[in-house]
């Protein structure tokens, strides 16, 4: 199974400004999820990031926060906990109708906004902020893909017991680069020599 660019959404949590010096590989943490947002821009996947309290751990890295469509403000640590699933998930458009409208049976179904179902998702601290959305997200019936090489916690115990539990909850467990070349699909894609200065 691989990821489909036309069903993906990219999910970024928590790369603030005070927290990132404390990560366990921080620099490169932050690397990728810069790379993974230029790249989900040019490729029209919706980047969406989160911030944990930000007025005591600072907003997110300001290259990071400026690739982001909107960025979630909360307090709980699972961003769904504060209406991320709102924003990944648009609402039904409501069935419009009127007296002389078709029986139901004979109607057309309403054409609904398209839903993109596949979360990719990175972030920090992997064992909390990132764990607690992303097991929120499986229980939401999203399928969730973790980007390890963008995830950091301060140790690297925690990241990877992070791993573990999500891994045995159902997320997938990828790279930057396994991300990239499946949203590529082929060396012919339009962006591909474009996405490829950024990882190489």
């Amino acid at each position: 199974m691989l990821l489909d660019v036309t069903e993906s959404q990219l999910v970024l949590v928590d790369y603030q400004e005070r927290l990132m010096p404390a990560i366990f590989e921080g620099h490169a943490v932050l690397a990728n999820a810069r790379r993974l947002a230029e790249i989900a821009r040019m490729l029209d996947v919706p980047v969406w990031g989160t911030e944990q309290n930000p007025s005591r751990l600072g907003a997110n890295d300001a290259a990071l926060r400026a690739l982001c469509h909107k960025t979630l403000a909360k307090m709980h640590f699972s961003a769904a906990e504060e209406g991320l699933g709102e924003w990944l998930r648009p609402p039904a458009k409501p069935q419009g109708g009127n007296a002389r409208s078709l029986p139901k049976h004979l109607q057309k179904p309403a054409a609904q906004a398209s839903e993109r179902g596949t979360i990719v998702i990175a972030g920090c601290e992997a064992h909390v902020c990132l764990l607690q959305t992303a097991l929120d997200l499986i229980e939401d019936e999203f399928e969730v893909w973790v980007v390890t090489d963008a995830c950091g916690s301060r140790t690297e115990r925690n990241r990877d017991a992070a791993f573990d539990r999500l891994a045995g909850a159902g997320a997938e467990l990828v790279t930057t680069e396994m991300v990239a070349f499946e949203w590529l699909g082929s060396c012919e894609h339009p962006a591909f020599k474009d996405v490829l200065g950024l990882i190489k």
